[in-house]
């Protein structure tokens, strides 16, 4: 079993506290395969991450690890389990029912991972009292109050940018302590008041600018470096 006290508060660095769900799918599918032990090899080889990386990563709060052989995988997968609160049901709110906001409501996905969205706002009268799933739109003046009737911690943003600090400050407010941002602006919130701020539009950008690259290359070919020694042509005859 790991040795570090499970009541112990553990700082973890972002990059590996974002890896950590993916070690933990992987662990998942270890233990359906029926496999007890998983190396830090055979993990960074699942998950696609270098397992120096791997072993890095494990070490900043778990000690379990048997040289040799490797990691419980039922233990390891508890503890990541709990760190990123998976074990536990966190229940949230979101504002903004547009298309975004209705398939963020609908993946089913999320409560694999411990969370549970229990209502959505919108300000639109068309879409108040309409269904998302199993999830009712809201009134978006009901919102304070059931965040503090509920004691709901978590809030979802998916309204237009021109919207998104109103709504955020209504969350804050109300008790909300985190918010994940869908919308393409900055939130000015509270020291207090974690942000996860998602830009679609940054991470589009990426991928088309790689594409880009690689379109360049295509066409021009392989590089040509420049003969900087000095030496003359050779010729023949």
């Amino acid at each position: 079993m790991h040795a570090r006290d499970e009541n112990e508060i553990i700082s973890i660095p972002r990059p590996t506290l974002q890896r950590l769900p993916v070690y933990l799918r992987v662990l998942e599918r270890c233990i359906s395969e029926g496999l007890r032990v998983v190396s830090s090899s055979e993990l960074g080889r699942r998950s696609g991450i270098d397992e120096y990386q791997v072993r890095k990563d494990l070490s900043a709060f778990y000690g379990g690890g048997r040289p040799g052989l490797g990691y419980d995988v039922f233990d390891l997968a508890e503890v990541i389990g709990n760190i990123l609160g998976v074990n536990n049901l966190h229940e949230a709110i979101l504002v903004g029912a547009g298309k975004l906001g209705c398939a963020i409501a609908s993946y089913p996905g999320f409560q694999k991972f411990g969370l549970k969205i229990v209502a959505m706002f919108d300000n639109d009268p068309g879409k108040i009292g309409i269904r998302i799933g199993e999830t009712l739109v809201l009134d978006i003046r009901k919102m304070p109050s059931l965040v503090r009737r509920l004691g709901i911690k978590m809030g979802i943003i998916t309204t237009p940018a021109e919207s998104a600090q109103k709504v955020a400050d209504t969350m804050v407010s109300a008790g909300i302590e985190a918010i994940w941002n869908f919308a393409p602006t900055k939130l000015e919130v509270p020291d207090e008041v974690f942000v996860r701020q998602e830009d679609l539009a940054c991470g589009l950008a990426t991928l088309a600018h790689h594409l880009a690259k690689k379109s360049r290359a295509r066409r021009c070919g392989p590089a040509v470096t420049d003969d900087t020694s000095g030496a003359a042509p050779t010729t023949d005859g």
